[in-house]
């Protein structure tokens, strides 16, 4: 037996201590690329079978962090099967709300039975954009929360065959969010970081299903100013602006409510209409409110036709600890990745 034939036991074993050594650190390394989604399967509970999307992206209320508690409680406790996208980085796997031009998973939205949008100023390339302008062309329920009043915005590429959903659009007034949300954005009505808003239930309308078990309504963020809202919407809750960041501080009386919460029935020209409800609260740290929970946690029953189903007192109670962050510009947490987000 040659010095070579002796040595193969040997250098067979090296191999496979290096080849176990490799797989070793890449099971321990970070990849530099995931999924931009996180998926709840729906448990047990009135919305078994339905699925319900969540679009976040945005800059500034910590929407990424505010959907995936809100499609924890819906799938836990109501059992929808929720999806939540997510403006992503792709060349490091992390959330990165500044990034205007790119949610992932946007295909999921055609099978959605319910799309809940909390984008500002998004950009979204036309072959993602396409997923949601399909979905709601279809007729199908759309819930939008606070800067999905101007959701879109396109200041780049100006041959979108997307560029009528801008917020700052001529020939569709408005964009996306006055044409079909019922608002666009107008103003601060509150002075932004120093009031914040108390909800007041429509007397009129108390009695709608997703008013249900609704009673305390307060958020730290200020109201949005409201100038363009078409006849055939249903306020439900109006803003007072409140002078201080406290739930008991005293109402601003210089200031007049605005609506803070509505719904409407945006007509389609073949005959389906979208159900909308809309709410210019909604920030991570607004949802802190079980009322406002509540609030979302029946809408959702709303749009999808179910309000037969709203419980008297729907369980919104967290799943698992819930402790958002403060909003603000390039406030977000750096390097959580969708994720981060799953379920223990």
């Amino acid at each position: 037996m040659n010095a070579d034939s002796q040595s193969l036991p040997c250098r067979v074993w090296s191999w496979g201590v290096l080849l176990g050594l490799s797989m070793l650190m890449l099971a321990s390394c970070p990849l530099l690329a995931e999924d931009g989604w996180v998926h709840y399967p729906g448990k047990e509970g009135p919305g078994k079978g339905k699925r319900i999307v969540f679009i976040t992206g945005d800059e500034e209320y910590r929407s990424e962090e505010a959907m995936p508690m809100m499609a924890k409680i819906l799938s836990v406790r109501h059992g929808f099967d929720c999806t939540v996208l997510f403006a992503m980085d792709d060349a490091t796997g992390t959330i990165d709300p500044n990034n205007q031009t790119n949610i992932k998973g946007m295909h999921f939205v055609a099978e959605a039975d319910l799309v809940v949008l909390f984008t500002r100023f998004r950009e979204l390339p036309d072959d993602q954009m396409k997923f949601f302008v399909d979905y709601f062309e279809a007729g199908k329920p759309i819930i939008g929360l606070r800067t999905s009043t101007h959701a879109f915005s396109y200041s780049r590429n100006k041959q979108s065959a997307y560029i009528d959903y801008h917020w700052q659009s001529s020939r569709w007034p408005g964009g996306f969010g006055q044409q079909v949300l019922g608002e666009t954005w107008v103003n601060h009505h509150g002075h932004h970081g120093q009031e914040s808003t108390r909800g007041v239930i429509e007397g009129q309308a108390f009695r709608h299903p997703i008013l249900k078990g609704v009673k305390d309504l307060w958020g730290p963020t200020d109201v949005y100013g409201v100038a363009h809202l078409p006849d055939d919407i249903t306020v439900l809750v109006h803003g007072v602006s409140l002078a201080g960041m406290q739930p008991d501080s005293l109402p601003n009386y210089d200031k007049p409510l605005m609506p803070v919460a509505w719904v409407r029935e945006h007509p389609q020209p073949h005959g389906k209409n979208n159900r909308i409800f809309c709410s210019t609260m909604g920030a991570a740290t607004d949802l802190e409110s079980a009322g406002l929970r509540r609030l979302l946690v029946n809408a959702s029953y709303w749009a999808l036709g179910m309000e037969k189903d709203i419980p008297e007192a729907s369980e919104v109670e967290t799943v698992g600890v819930y402790h958002p962050t403060a909003f603000g510009f390039n406030g977000f947490v750096k390097g959580v990745k969708p994720s981060s987000h799953a379920l223990p």
